[in-house]
């Protein structure tokens, strides 16, 4: 940038620039009225860091135009809003995304200059998708005011949508290739030349063949440099400036240093070149970073195709007819029509109809699910065989699919702890290494050595910790995106590393254990009417009723009944081929009678009563029944040693028996939620490490009290937002699978640092001694990366067959 260039954006100024602005006592000069506004407002906010940060010019604000203003301003409206706006405890949530971000500094520039702003609570961008979080106060500020407060800084700023965000992922992905295409075009290019030289294939070679050689290389390496190598080069840039080391700084040196230093050899004569180590080495660390890349690319077309399953229109039901509306269009109580092999556009509860949904993008479960009228259904479900009528109750932003999108960016913006200590080792590892190597130099140049600066290229080459930089956000993506597809979603950056440290599970009973709804469990018959006979009799009246309770007998075949009464707090009479029968409470049927019941020795369940106007016909017997894959969970978690604890509300009788049922080592009843909480302290002070899991609102303070709480798919909102995890199928057995991933996602992480550590820790004395060559050391650090990557990346494949939940011996998990 010349002096005359724009100080904001670095576009040639004027010839003769009458914009100008002092400075700290230095006249600087702007293109345009818009950048110095920029400027201005940076400066008055007190953000003129963002000048000795970026790495990039910033780009050109653009005065808005009036239908601009009036397509930002119709964002306010309540409607447009139901597509990417949602309500939260301090306001409202917005997912946006950011164009023309250019380096780091934009989104600290961003960030601080939109905590500044009137009504703005939080406002928080990912880099790696350019995508937004805002969360504000709508009674202090309007969307658009924030809108236009974002694009008078320069960037634009719009909902978030998945078809764009795909787009962007793309472009970055097919610009990676390219760039890796070209290092390895330039690498097998100079190698050819390069390789016979090195081991003598061709002998008496003239002067000027080997001058051509070398100028072709030249000529070959430069594109590889300048382009593949860019990113190398701007990123070092910023983390001098930043004063936070990274691999790319030794990269960026490597490579800049190889790169003059055979551009002198060629011009100027000399013993070696090293364009074959430029392009080889540049070849094989951006082929390291494409595979990271892979992952993370992965994931985020994995978040953009559970947003693509919420279908764009919906088919509305007004006045009998039918009406094509936009899905965020829709309102609570709206009836929509959904067509086999359609998707759900809405979260709602089926008016009519039956069919199988496809509910995998929800729940991971890829088997359909059979639902009838009465039954929730969520948006993001395919539709199986029959037509459905469906009565929405939340739509856009406020489906479930939704919040699952939320939850997936912001475990994916927040960085786990494991994370931050692997770049701080790498970040000391660096510094040391940039104080190591001037200092090999000055000894192999003390000591007359001629290749001292080849020796020196080599220890920068080989002790680079890209190792370290790219496995473990490798692990951590493809172990999450693992997770998600078998149905439990994290919510929090460090829910995959507190998984490794548990070693007792304490469950809540009803909706966790249980299924939390009553179900037939057992019949007595008292009379001459046989069970079946029974059943249909009671099924005839409870049809009359939509009390829980006669629920369990709607899916039963019977006749229909006449006369049906109901008797509020007792139960049904009505008229069946020519009987007057009564079901209910005892004392309600006892009434009816005139006489005693049978005896009954039920000691558990609900007891509910049939009987005609002479004689009793039969009791039912209704329970919360344990979920069908309930004892194989607990015994897989008992398997490797884990203590598992039922903890309820419930009277303790039937808590017991669950818990025997069940196989649980301790069961703990009639406890407040003060009370589970007390329990959480206890074990604690054991020394346990603790994994709750639940799905009431009274479970939450037990839940805040562990170490990891999950929630189950049915929980309430507030419960599944306050959890670290959402068993999203309420598959209690993928509990185990979790705690096998995240021990399987450590004894990854840890083989990768161990072997990143010790690779560099052997190569590095080698290359100090001479006797590693430049092109041999980044062949060596580039192997050493591609193994830790492949090695991380093993956490995506879902194994063949279950591997055994490794056993706990105190808190620690042998492999």
């Amino acid at each position: 940038m010349t002096p005359l260039d724009c100080y904001h954006c670095g576009e040639p100024a004027p010839g003769k620039p009458t914009i100008t602005l002092e400075l700290e006592g230095e006249l600087r000069h702007f293109c345009c009225r818009g950048c110095k506004a920029v400027c201005e407002t940076i400066r008055a906010e007190g953000l003129d860091g963002f000048y000795q940060f970026r790495t990039e010019p910033a780009v050109t604000p653009k005065e808005l135009t009036g239908s601009e203003l009036n397509r930002i301003r119709e964002l306010d409206h309540p409607l447009v809003q139901k597509s990417f706006v949602s309500p939260v405890k301090a306001g409202q949530e917005g997912t946006l995304l950011i164009r023309d971000i250019t380096c780091a500094a934009c989104i600290w520039l961003l960030e601080n200059h939109m905590a500044k702003q009137p009504g703005v609570i939080s406002f928080s961008v990912n880099h790696s998708t350019q995508r937004a979080r805002l969360v504000w106060n709508p009674e202090e500020a309007r969307l658009s005011e924030l809108l236009i407060a974002i694009h008078e800084l320069g960037y634009r700023a719009r909902p978030y949508q998945a078809d764009e965000a795909e787009q962007a992922l793309k472009a970055e992905h097919r610009s990676a290739l390219i760039r890796l295409a070209v290092a390895g075009i330039g690498s097998f290019q100079t190698m050819m030349l390069a390789f016979p030289l090195y081991f003598e294939l061709v002998s008496e070679l003239s002067p000027e063949f080997v001058s051509f050689f070398r100028w072709f290389s030249l000529l070959v390496a430069t594109p590889v440099v300048f382009y593949s190598a860019r990113p190398f080069f701007t990123n070092a840039l910023r983390d001098i400036r930043s004063r936070h080391l990274t691999m790319d700084v030794p990269v960026a040196t490597a490579i800049g240093l190889a790169y003059v230093a055979s551009i002198w050899v060629t011009v100027f004569g000399g013993e070696e070149v090293y364009f074959e180590s430029v392009c080889m080495f540049t070849f094989f660390l951006q082929l390291g970073r494409y595979i990271e890349m892979q992952a993370r690319y992965r994931a985020g077309l994995t978040g953009n195709a559970l947003a693509g399953f919420q279908p764009m229109v919906a088919s509305r039901i007004r006045d009998n007819d039918s009406e094509i509306v936009a899905s965020h269009e829709l309102t609570m109580g709206d009836v929509i029509r959904v067509r086999p092999g359609e998707t759900l556009p809405a979260d709602g509860v089926i008016i009519s109809g039956h069919s199988t949904l496809n509910e995998a993008a929800l729940t991971g479960e890829y088997l359909p699910e059979t639902r009838n009228p009465g039954d929730e259904v969520h948006a993001g479900s395919i539709n199986g065989e029959n037509p459905l009528e469906v009565k929405v109750s939340r739509a856009g932003a406020q489906t479930r699919l939704s919040g699952i999108l939320r939850i997936l960016d912001r475990v994916q913006a927040e960085k786990p702890p494991v994370a931050l200590m692997a770049d701080r080792i790498a970040g000391v590892f660096v510094s040391r290494v940039l104080v190591l190597t001037p200092i090999i130099w000055i000894g192999w140049w003390l000591a007359g050595a001629d290749n001292a600066f080849d020796i020196t290229l080599s220890v920068l080459v080989v002790t680079c910790p890209c190792a370290l930089s790219l496995a473990t956000p490798t692990a951590i993506t493809s172990a999450t995106m693992r997770l998600r597809k078998l149905g439990l979603l994290p919510t929090r950056g460090h829910t995959l590393e507190s998984l490794n440290s548990i070693d007792t599970v304490v469950f809540d009973k009803t909706g966790t254990l249980t299924r939390g709804e009553l179900s037939l469990v057992n019949t007595r018959v008292f009379g001459t009417a046989g069970p079946e006979q029974c059943l249909e009799m009671a099924a005839s009246l409870e049809k009359h009723s939509e009390h829980p309770i006669a629920r369990v007998f709607h899916d039963l075949r019977g006749s229909p009944a006449h006369n049906v009464q109901n008797n509020l707090g007792g139960g049904l009479s009505g008229e069946f081929e020519g009987r007057t029968l009564y079901i209910g409470h005892r004392d309600f049927v006892q009434a009816n009678v005139g006489h005693a019941p049978p005896a009954s020795d039920v000691q558990q369940g609900m007891e509910v009563w049939l009987a005609d106007k002479t004689q009793w016909l039969a009791c039912f017997i209704l329970d919360d029944e344990p979920r069908p894959e309930a004892k194989e969970a607990v015994q897989t978690l008992q398997r490797a040693g884990l203590r598992t604890v039922l903890l309820s509300g419930d009277r303790s009788g039937h808590v017991e028996k669950i818990a025997q049922l069940l196989g649980i080592d301790e069961a703990i009843g009639q406890a407040s939620p003060e009370d589970k909480l007390q329990v959480l302290e206890t074990l604690r002070e054991q020394g346990r490490h603790i994994m709750m899991v639940g799905d009431g609102l009274n479970d939450l303070p037990s839940m805040a009290g562990a170490g990891v709480s999950v929630a189950m798919g049915s929980a309430a909102d507030l419960t599944q937002l306050k959890a670290d995890a959402v068993l999203l199928g309420g598959q209690l057995t993928q509990l185990a699978e979790a705690l096998r991933t995240a021990r399987q996602t450590r004894r990854i992480i840890r083989q990768n640092m161990a072997w990143a550590l010790g690779y560099n820790l052997c190569a590095l004395p080698l290359a100090a001694a001479g006797l590693v060559p430049p092109w041999l050391a980044a062949i060596g650090m580039s192997i050493s990366s591609l193994v830790v990557v492949l090695n991380a990346m093993r956490l995506g494949r879902e194994p063949r067959t279950p591997e055994p939940l490794p056993t706990m011996v105190g808190a620690e998990a042998t492999p």
